[in-house]
């Protein structure tokens, strides 16, 4: 069993930045991927970042290609989302999810982001 515990969501001004960060603890050792989700009010949860647990491989959504930089600490298990150039539509509560198989996944609880503009 995987635990996510997601840190750095608040509040920021258009054009601003923030570093969102969670930590996994359990059963790590069978993560594949680590990444984040985000859901805006009345809207789907939709994929924003994901990157190999080894770090070798990063993907990202069109939306924040160029803004958002996922990266990852191997031995604590943790990665870390630092967003830039932040705008209004980037508000949204964040999840970060580790992905153990195609249809195994854990989550965390989620931290809310708010862009003001």
């Amino acid at each position: 069993q995987v635990q996510l515990v997601e840190s750095g969501g608040g509040l920021v001004q258009a054009g601003g930045s923030l570093r969102l960060s969670c930590a996994a603890s359990g059963r790590t050792e069978r993560i594949n991927y680590m990444g984040w989700f985000r859901q805006a009010p009345g809207k789907e949860r939709e994929f924003v970042a994901r990157i190999l647990r080894n770090g070798r491989r990063a993907d990202y959504a069109d939306s924040v290609q160029g803004r958002f930089t996922i990266s990852t600490d191997y031995v604590k298990s943790t990665v870390y989302l630092q967003m830039n150039n932040l705008e209004s539509d980037d508000t949204a509560v964040y999840y970060c999810n580790a992905q153990i198989s195609a249809a195994v996944n854990a989550w965390g609880k989620g931290t809310q982001v708010t862009v003001s503009s």
